[in-house]
């Protein structure tokens, strides 16, 4: 995507916040995702999609990887609305507790795997 690199956007600084305090689930799974260690498929962190800020995001294989914890307990309703507005924007989303990065590392990085590998997906 040309320009992507240098484009900011009004997110950019509250992604860069976010980006700061990790939580040890992302924090794990960037060590994962990074530098391309999957498929060569480059994964970017706190990824603004305006309105909202992706917790990473694949753009050429239009994949969205989200992290939850107990605060979206209680927010399914808001979630499921983050999703709809992603997948209309042709990213698929998958989504995963902590608790699942944090102790069930390979089913979760099987699944992305799964995902970006997946026939049919869209590319930008």
């Amino acid at each position: 995507m040309r320009g992507m690199r240098n484009r900011k956007t009004p997110l950019t600084p509250f992604a860069r916040e976010l980006r700061k305090d990790s939580t040890d689930a992302e924090r794990k799974l960037w060590a994962l995702l990074r530098n391309r260690t999957l498929l060569g498929c480059k994964f970017r962190r706190q990824f603004p999609i305006d309105p909202y800020v992706a917790d990473f995001a694949c753009v050429e294989k239009r994949l969205i990887v989200e992290l939850d914890g107990g605060q979206h307990v209680d927010a399914a309703p808001r979630d499921a609305e983050r999703t709809a507005f992603l997948e209309s924007r042709g990213y698929a989303v998958l989504r995963f507790w902590n608790d699942d990065v944090l102790l069930r590392t390979d089913q979760v990085l099987e699944e992305v795997l799964r995902n970006l590998t997946a026939d049919g997906r869209p590319s930008p």
